[in-house]
């Protein structure tokens, strides 16, 4: 029993000795890597509560009156302001970085694109993130828009079929975005593979969804037929 006692104090020595050799030759690296984590992660409780927060903040109390001109569809004082209260350009430049400026973004680019300013409308859009996804899907409309009125015809298909996908729990935006981009494939870059393929999603994927006063179905059947396809696959 002795002898065992005496082998478990040579071990524990051994271990202390270890320990105490590993901080001998390691103290200083070991103090600076602590000194680094206590720094960052108080420069984030800093940076989060003094500064990111309260800017969030005013940005969203800045949004209101420019969001209340957008629903009033007074588009140019949306943008730029009264003078009193900011548009959604100051707020964008004032407040970037935060959720509300790229809200903003999404509404900036919205109304360049009612002034017929696609170039804008797209840049704005571009910028534009939300976790709202039937607003990030409408932002893929939007910029197949724009995109389509600027030429960009790969792009705008590309924008269209997003907005199709990104959200199809919304079935009437989804099955309205899935026919622009059947369409856009049909009509404007005269892909009629493309095209099939689109159609054929928008009645297979939204048979009862209403796009334009019709079922998504008899939608698709139509122009099906006009492309010499007379029956898909339900």
């Amino acid at each position: 029993m002795a002898d065992k006692k005496q082998v478990e104090a040579g071990s524990d020595a051994a271990v202390v000795a270890k320990a105490k050799d590993f901080w001998t030759k390691y103290n200083k690296q070991i103090m600076i890597a602590c000194t680094v984590i206590i720094i960052a992660v108080g420069g984030w409780y800093i940076y989060q509560n003094f500064f990111k927060n309260p800017k969030e903040a005013k940005a969203a109390e800045a949004m209101y009156k420019a969001e209340e001109y957008y629903r009033m569809d007074s588009v140019n004082l949306a943008l730029n302001g009264d003078g009193q209260h900011p548009g959604f350009l100051r707020i964008i430049s004032q407040y970037g970085g935060t959720k509300q400026a790229k809200l903003a973004n999404f509404y900036a680019g919205s109304c360049y694109i009612k002034l017929n300013d696609n170039e804008k409308a797209l840049t704005h859009l571009k910028k534009a993130s939300t976790n709202s996804k039937p607003l990030q899907a409408r932002t893929y409309k939007l910029m197949g828009d724009a995109a389509g009125d600027l030429g960009k015809n790969s792009d705008a298909l590309d924008y269209y079929k997003k907005a199709a996908s990104h959200f199809e729990n919304d079935q009437a935006s989804s099955a309205e975005a899935l026919f622009m981009a059947a369409y856009f494939a049909d009509r404007v870059i005269k892909n009629t593979k493309e095209a099939i393929d689109l159609y054929t999603e928008l009645k297979q994927k939204f048979p009862e969804a209403r796009v334009g006063g019709e079922r998504g179905a008899d939608l698709a059947d139509k122009y099906l037929a006009q492309l010499s396809v007379y029956s898909t696959k339900d």
